[in-house]
């Protein structure tokens, strides 16, 4: 009997596994682990606990809903998120201070999730009375890890494909995530279709073109790489989490300083007076940068430039951020609030852990205006793929929106309206790619 497999869905916001099951057959033969409870994804998160004794080798470590948990809940400690975002990057071989006097390198926090998935298969696996160790996996990948850098994006997946072989995956495997997910959605089609897979998560969005239908199911038996099927990739590195920097960067941090002026000099008219740099800002709105600005020489910096505010308050409230570790908290604020507008037009957003009373309002339009610019990029991105497929939008059967931000109407809506002949299908927004990817790695490893 062959050795089970897995297909990992390492995603910027949330992860997600398959196996093979073959009493399963409406699904594929494959089926999603619970990872948390009955949840069949769980966010891409790591806290570290600060207060792990000295005597332990490593800092005990949280994932998931645990790991966000833990750092609401106030636990001394270190989050980190979007782990996906710094593959292909300098950061990986830096180190970054995880609290008690500890530091760890990002490369190793990606290692540690990892391998934290596997024991959740392997366990899931147990279950079913199969204690075999898992040695298989398919991993899924965006179109680009990087925009316009083919050497970065390269570096990027093999340095995924290397720490999935330091947890204990001997043969790896890649497909790409859009492709996925059109498996997961040629599952429910009964004649052949052109469908356009819109993959739009926290970090990338994803476009592909394919072909799909019953008697390319049965072809694909002999070719399971699908590659013929696939008439055109395009993809860009926005999505989720650049919408909630620019919400962030609209609607709280000016409260803190952002775009607010220095006093103005002697003679000079106070709308003349230069804005106050800029920086710290952007390293607050984006979720791997944040603890940078938590380093002891630049919190100093930072307070040394007092005088450089007009309005003491916005001050005063940087450095409560930076001196409280409020980061990670206001950038969940942001994501919170462009979910509250996607779902009811306007969001109140309390800011009372930073200030008593303090709050602002995010309309529709400032948040519209806020992400317009990545808006129209991805909209450019799927018509695009039309475009190198050689394909007409009218052309185009239906459109498969998948990943978290496809629960945004306003972008969902921009997409479709290139494509008017396409009907809407809607996948399951965190687990399509997730199973898609388990019925690839079923077609390759078989079982």
């Amino acid at each position: 009997m062959s050795s089970p497999f897995a297909a990992i869905d390492f995603g910027t916001s949330n992860s997600g596994i398959a196996l093979p099951d073959p009493g399963q057959p409406v699904s594929g033969g494959v089926r999603l682990v619970p990872l948390e409870g009955r949840h069949p994804t769980m966010p891409t998160a790591v806290f570290y606990r600060a207060d792990t004794p000295a005597s332990q080798p490593e800092p005990e470590r949280l994932y998931g809903r645990a790991a966000m948990a833990a750092y609401i809940d106030g636990v001394d400690g270190r989050l980190m998120r979007s782990m996906k975002s710094i593959l292909g990057s300098s950061l990986l071989d830096q180190s970054t201070d995880v609290g008690g006097g500890r530091a760890v390198r990002y490369r190793d926090v990606v290692v540690g999730y990892l391998r934290h998935l596997k024991r959740l298969a392997e366990a899931e696996l147990r279950t079913q009375g199969n204690e075999a160790e898992l040695t298989r996996v398919v991993l899924g990948r965006p179109v680009f890890f990087v925009d316009d850098d083919p050497v970065r994006d390269a570096q990027a997946q093999a340095t995924l494909e290397a720490a999935a072989r330091q947890v204990g995956f001997d043969e790896v495997l890649f497909q790409y995530e859009p492709i996925a997910a059109a498996l997961d959605f040629e599952a429910g089609v009964q004649t052949e279709q052109l469908v356009l897979v819109a993959d739009i998560g926290g970090g990338t969005s994803d476009f592909s073109l394919v072909r799909v239908g019953p008697e390319r199911v049965r072809k694909g038996r002999s070719r399971p790489d699908r590659r013929d099927d696939i008439l055109a990739n395009h993809g860009v590195h926005l999505a989720g989490t650049d919408f909630d920097r620019h919400v962030e960067l609209a609607a709280i941090l000016p409260l803190l300083g952002y775009r607010a002026r220095r006093p103005p000099r002697r003679g000079e008219a106070a709308a003349d007076a230069p804005e106050v740099p800029s920086t710290v800002y952007f390293d607050l709105a984006s979720w791997h940068l944040i603890n940078t600005v938590y380093a002891p020489q630049r919190v100093a910096e930072l307070r040394r430039m007092k005088d450089w505010y007009a309005d003491l308050r916005h001050h005063t409230r940087l450095m409560a951020t930076l001196d409280e570790r409020l980061g990670h908290a206001l950038a969940a604020a942001a994501e919170a609030a462009k979910i509250e507008v996607a779902q009811h037009g306007s969001a109140h957003i309390d800011l009372g852990l930073l200030e008593r009373g303090l709050s602002c309002e995010l309309a529709e339009a400032q948040a519209a205006a806020a992400i317009e610019t990545d808006l129209e990029r991805i909209v450019q991105a799927a018509s695009e793929t039309a475009r190198r497929a050689g394909v007409a939008p009218a052309a185009v059967d239906a459109l498969y929106f998948t990943g978290g931000s496809t629960g945004l109407a306003a972008l969902v809506d921009r997409i479709a309206a290139g494509f008017p002949a396409a009907r809407q299908v809607r996948g399951d927004r965190f687990a399509s790619v997730a199973q898609g990817l388990g019925l690839h790695a079923r077609a390759v490893f078989g079982g």
